[in-house]
């Protein structure tokens, strides 16, 4: 391995997936040496790996957490591309029908990459193997934490036959996912619990892939989103031009409402969510998968920033902190950010031991907004546990519904609305004074009758 100069330290990631990936690319750019351990053997390919079935269904990249990967690894975005993904615009290339209506489909406001979440994933993970500093031990598992209370020092991992080995670090990513064990990891070094806040809403989800009819290069992204003020189980339907001349299907439903895991319930339960759009698209369509189900969508978020003693030398980010609902498609973007956080910290600091609480804190208040946000609409469906959320979000929650309204008949509001939801603006700006102007006036044209397929880039209605 070739040492740049200017380089000092060692790292060592834990977890191989996308926040994973960015975040050796982070790490790299002052690391001499960076180790992503990850459980799985990587494929050479875009191609699925055991530990991560959800990776089958629905994902979105939206601009805010591209151009965050953009800045980690340039160049990304034109590999995606060239391989088959797409630049979508938004709204223009979305139709969308949300709580409050159908969204009209003005002139490009932020952007979204659609494609499979195994190519997604494949471009990210052959530009970070690229990088100099940077190497793979997969095929290994992180089983703890070296190091005491005052500082994590390395990582032991074991690989499939048993065989641990320890590894030495200036600073320990752990980027593992929902699955994460370092709240026992922590414990492991005599450090107190970490606060966790859970809510569950049951949503499971179905994904089936079909064959793109002829003649439909280009068709927009299709979403059938729930209502969460009706009194039951929300249900979505969500089709995702990808690459290949596919369309990916995801239905989802809460407790109560899930989808089903038979190819012959498929199309009847798209069709009977709240508009059948979806379902009529695919009834005539070649299917090309079976029907693969998913149920671990737990919000999940780990108050690391809170914790009253934290280690030196340890980072928790992406899912590992916050794990939404996936329907809210923030997750991946909300990692990139997290990663972009901590190159920006290291590239000024080093691996410095105060660090990593630095980077911990900054993590925390990226991942709030976007939390709040997520659990404000799913503790509103029937059988949904945990906790619930403050007056404020109650609050946030009224004024969200009439944004959303206003979203679909005033344009100022709907730009405002995709630079929050695509993380490229704070939550603040929603209540800015002249978004909130636009939302006491209202949408001020009627509301859509029918799915604006037609759009070429301009509003419809």
């Amino acid at each position: 391995m070739t040492i740049s100069p200017g380089r000092t330290g060692s790292a060592v990631v834990l977890g191989g997936g996308l926040a994973g990936m960015l975040a050796a690319a982070a790490l790299a750019d002052r690391a001499a040496t960076v180790t992503v351990v990850e459980r799985d053997r990587l494929p050479d390919t875009a191609s699925p790996r055991r530990g991560l079935p959800q990776a089958r269904h629905a994902h979105l990249l939206y601009s805010g957490g591209a151009r965050a990967v953009e800045s980690l690894l340039p160049g990304t975005h034109d590999r995606w591309l060239r391989a088959g993904a797409r630049r979508v615009p938004l709204p223009t290339g979305l139709v969308t029908f949300t709580a409050q209506g159908w969204l009209r489909r003005w002139p490009e406001m932020q952007y979204m990459i659609v494609c499979s979440r195994d190519l997604l994933d494949h471009v990210v993970r052959r530009q970070t193997l690229a990088l100099p500093a940077v190497s793979l031990v997969d095929g290994a598992e992180a089983v703890r934490l070296t190091g005491d209370a005052r500082r994590v020092t390395g990582a032991v991992v074991r690989d499939a036959h048993g065989t641990e080995t320890r590894l030495e670090a200036d600073l320990v990513v752990d980027a593992t996912g929902r699955g994460s064990s370092a709240p026992r990891w922590l414990a492991g070094l005599g450090l107190p619990a970490v606060p966790e806040h859970a809510v569950d809403s049951g949503l499971a989800y179905a994904t089936r892939i079909f064959e793109a009819p002829a003649g439909t290069g280009g068709f927009p992204v299709i979403g059938i989103q729930p209502d969460p003020r009706r009194p039951v189980p929300g249900q979505s339907a969500t089709l995702l031009p990808v690459e290949d001349g596919r369309w990916l299907v995801t239905l989802s439903g809460t407790r109560g409402g899930q989808p089903p895991n038979s190819a012959d319930e498929f199309v009847p339960f798209a069709r009977q969510v709240r508009h059948p759009l979806v379902g009529d698209l695919i009834a005539r369509a070649r299917p090309l998968t079976d029907v693969h189900v998913t149920h671990s969508t737990v919000n999940r978020r780990r108050l690391y920033e809170k914790a009253t003693a934290w280690p030196a030398g340890f980072v928790v980010l992406g899912d590992a902190v916050a794990a939404y609902n996936p329907l809210y498609g923030q997750g991946m973007s909300v990692a990139a950010q997290g990663a972009a956080l901590l190159r920006e910290t290291v590239r000024a600091r080093g691996l410095a031991p105060d660090v990593a609480r630095d980077v911990q804190r900054a993590i925390g208040r990226l991942v709030q907004g976007p939390w709040d946000l997520a659990v404000a609409q799913d503790i509103l469906y029937p059988g949904t546990t945990g906790r619930r959320p403050p007056a404020a979000t109650t609050l946030l929650r009224g004024y969200m519904d009439r944004l959303m309204l206003t979203a679909t008949g005033r344009a100022a509001t709907c730009r405002a609305l995709f630079d929050v939801l695509t993380l490229s603006a704070p939550v603040t700006g929603l209540v800015s004074p002249t978004v909130a102007i636009g939302v006491l006036r209202g949408p001020g044209r009627p509301l859509l009758t029918e799915p604006p397929l037609g759009g070429s880039g301009h509003a419809a209605g």
